[in-house]
């Protein structure tokens, strides 16, 4: 059971990450980003097993082409035998069945490889949303900056950002933004579980260095933030970790 991820262990991680964030930072934007994520891990969900499924319509159009072959076969070299019943075909006659079995075999072979690419379509507009929302993620951190809280008000212009938050609470905001990346990676992975397709794969591990290069920006916030953690004390108290 620890071989694999487990997309409801996922959904209900990001339902109570969510939690956590609404709970410590009620209706920030941290929040509602967070379950959007919820959401798309549920659409993920749904997504992972139609994939898993065959596409009825196309294997029933695959077994009508070849029914269709067959027949045509069939009734072309029926039609063809002379009236005494001798096995002579003109060459015309071959060329012909050649042609059929040859134009047969592309359209099968076209009708076989549509699941696939249909599929695979479908599995990129999904990580395509993974990594549009890991760069919101992002953005939602980009001003939480360590230096903010060794900084005076009289340093600040009317266009700066408003920051009000503690030590303590940009650490446990920048946390929680660090999580939420790392499962955004493993919504991304529960696709590659699926799939042996490699431009699928190729798209989930971008996914997943995208992810890992935002986090390490992010805990080098929070290590700037854990070295300063003494002169930052003289200017306000944290909180219990």
């Amino acid at each position: 059971m620890y071989r694999i991820l487990d997309v409801d262990c996922t959904i209900e991680t990001l339902r109570v990450l969510n939690q956590r964030i609404e709970e410590r930072f009620p209706d920030s934007g941290l929040s509602r980003v967070c379950k959007e994520v919820h959401l798309i891990a549920r659409e993920t969900k749904e997504r992972i097993l139609w994939t898993g499924k065959r596409l009825t319509s196309i294997w029933v159009a695959v077994v009508i082409v070849v029914a269709c072959t067959i027949a045509g076969l069939g009734y072309m070299f029926e039609t063809s035998l002379p009236d005494d019943n001798a096995a002579k075909h003109s060459f015309e006659e071959i060329d012909a069945a050649a042609n059929v079995l040859i134009l047969s075999g592309a359209f099968l072979f076209w009708l076989t490889s549509l699941e696939s690419r249909i599929k695979r379509r479908r599995l990129l507009s999904s990580l395509h949303d993974l990594r549009s929302v890991s760069h919101v993620v992002d953005m939602h951190q980009l001003t939480k900056d360590p230096s903010q809280l060794l900084t005076t008000a009289e340093g600040q212009t009317q266009s700066s950002p408003r920051r009000s938050l503690t030590a303590f609470e940009l650490t446990r905001y920048l946390d929680y933004c660090s999580e939420l990346l790392s499962l955004v990676a493993k919504l991304a992975a529960l696709y590659a579980q699926t799939s042996s397709d490699g431009i699928v794969l190729q798209a989930v591990n971008d996914v997943e260095q995208l992810t890992t290069s935002l986090n390490r920006m992010i805990w080098q916030k929070i290590m700037m933030l854990d070295n300063d953690v003494d002169e930052l004390a003289k200017k306000q108290p944290l909180g219990p970790r």
